[in-house]
């Protein structure tokens, strides 16, 4: 994950981006990539919008990826450590069933 986030900084910084890469903005697109996700699979079966849009579903995946490294490089946060801390926490939370 290092180099990938290595890739993406030296190509907003080659590009002068960096400033404009506030928290509060990087938070806005990912929300936004999210939701150009989300365009396509609506009015469609999950099926058909894979069959149909698997390409563009791809990339707004990987916007989304995108702006989530650059906000936790700009935070400061190892989010490989963090989603390992909340499996855990997820996993009390809600325990795999028992069959009683």
């Amino acid at each position: 994950m290092k180099d990938l986030i290595q890739k993406i900084v030296e190509f907003r910084d080659e590009r002068g981006w960096n400033s404009a890469h506030n928290e509060k903005d990087l938070a806005i697109s990912i929300s936004l990539e999210a939701n150009e996700l989300l365009e396509n699979f609506q009015w469609r079966s999950s099926e058909e919008a894979v069959a149909e849009s698997n390409q563009n579903i791809k990339e707004e995946m990987a916007d989304v990826l995108i702006y989530l490294l650059q906000l936790a490089e700009k935070m400061d946060i190892d989010l490989e450590e963090e989603a390992f801390k909340k499996m855990e926490k997820n996993a009390l939370k809600y325990p795999v069933a028992t069959g009683k």
